[in-house]
């Protein structure tokens, strides 16, 4: 299992469009992949739980994966936040 925490900077947070290309992003590893805000944790490979934690900006949370490629998936997913999803 690995885990990094990341601080959401862009200005919409995870709503509908960002949260569209970190689910794609997500999808593309075969690791087993969650979103943890607070004391809640779902799975980032759906929309629907990704929506549900009404991520907005300045919110921290953790990206958390488990297999084969969780270090990379992890960390692709940090840089997508770390970008600010090109906006």
């Amino acid at each position: 299992m690995y885990m990094k925490e990341v601080t959401v900077n862009n200005q919409v947070g995870l709503h509908a469009r960002p949260a569209t290309f970190f689910i794609q992003k997500a999808n593309e590893f075969k690791s087993s992949i969650w979103v943890e805000k607070d004391e809640r944790r779902v799975n980032a490979k759906s929309l629907l739980g990704v929506l549900s934690l009404g991520v907005v900006k300045g919110t921290t949370i953790n990206l958390i994966a488990d297999g084969l490629d969780e270090k990379e998936a992890v960390d692709a997913l940090v840089e997508l936040f770390n970008s600010n999803f090109d906006e």
